[in-house]
């Protein structure tokens, strides 16, 4: 028998309770899934955060375009979705407006100068997928000063990163040296360059890369001097927002294709080549000539050929930015083969 009509009307709304929650948990799953891989394709282009202009890792040529490593790991991820390495949007980001830029959906991944912390990872909605160069925070000075270790900076006044890292290491490297310094925060490394040159401070402190870049862009680059100790460990990498799997997972894979590429010897010039005439079948399978390793994403089989094809390899991307443009070695960004840290995933 039925109960009274208050516990037949208390039934009913607990159904539609439960009902609804259902409803709301399987939408919020649905939402999570893939949404921003199906954004990416509605709107034609990756939306990619780089720094403002940084020689060799992301700043435009003369010619309006967009050139430099953490470029060319954009491009890469373009190149998987659309199988065109320019669809690409690039949105020049600062130290202070990155990660809001992430946070927001104005950017559908980060691939510029910032350090990976857990930090990082664990409190600000983010998610770190892979990192792709491996550097250090270190020092530089005025030759004129006649410094040639660090332990010599007692004392010493230092031009920073606004809004980052930066700051916290050298505190925490001056107190284990046991020595006094002073930071003075700016926005980008133009701004600290100047300051720096200006006489506004004594020594500059930043991730090698943006040491290199500052160098490479004074107008005297010889009468400045990167001291031989590092400060902090610094790996940098592709971040992206939390919540969505499939996309961190896709722009882990393009970068990883870079690195699977160099090992296994092709190159933008020679992966046409190769690919039509190859019979080892880890290269045919990374090729897409076998099996289709992307379908979970819904890419072509041939995704990884055109990363090769449009890019290059890892050493290619490397070689062309910051070997290049501001002279530095490969260091720890070689091969796991060759005594580096770069190795990827297993392909299959």
């Amino acid at each position: 028998m039925p109960g009274p009509p208050e516990e037949r009307a208390m039934r009913e709304w607990v159904k539609r309770l439960l009902a609804g929650a259902m409803l709301a948990g399987g939408l919020a799953a649905a939402a999570q899934a893939g949404t921003t891989l199906d954004a990416v394709r509605r709107n034609g282009v990756v939306s990619c955060g780089v720094s403002t202009g940084l020689a060799g890792m992301s700043q435009p040529d003369a010619n309006g375009v967009w050139r430099g490593f953490d470029t060319d790991i954009c491009r890469a991820v373009a190149t998987a979705v659309f199988g065109d390495a320019s669809k690409v949007r690039f949105v020049g980001t600062t130290t202070a407006t990155r990660f809001t830029a992430l946070q927001s959906g104005e950017i559908d991944m980060l691939s510029r100068t910032t350090a990976l912390t857990v930090a990082r990872d664990s409190q600000m909605g983010l998610t770190i997928t892979v990192p792709h160069f491996f550097t250090g925070q270190g020092i530089l000075v005025h030759k004129r000063l006649n410094i040639t270790s660090a332990a010599q900076l007692d004392g010493a006044t230092f031009c920073a990163t606004l809004a980052s890292e930066i700051e916290r290491n050298l505190a925490d490297w001056a107190r284990q040296k046991n020595i006094r310094i002073t930071t003075v925060p700016f926005d980008t490394p133009p701004s600290i360059l100047a300051a720096f040159q200006a006489g506004r401070c004594d020594a500059i402190s930043n991730d090698m890369i943006n040491l290199s870049g500052n160098r490479a862009a004074s107008p005297t680059p010889d009468e400045l001097v990167l001291l031989p100790e590092l400060v902090f460990k610094e790996p940098h990498g592709v971040l992206v927002r939390n919540g969505d799997p499939e996309w961190a997972a896709l722009t882990r894979w393009a970068v990883f294709a870079l690195i699977q590429a160099e090992e296994m010897g092709l190159t933008s010039a020679n992966v046409g080549q190769i690919r039509a005439t190859t019979q080892d079948p880890k290269i045919r399978r990374f090729l897409g000539l076998t099996e289709n390793v992307g379908t979970g994403w819904g890419l072509p089989a041939a995704w990884a050929y055109e990363v090769v094809l449009q890019v290059g390899n890892y050493a290619e991307v490397f070689e062309r930015g910051p070997g290049k443009v501001l002279g530095m070695e490969r260091g720890p960004n070689r091969l796991w083969t060759e005594g580096g840290m770069l190795m990827s995933w297993l392909w299959q």
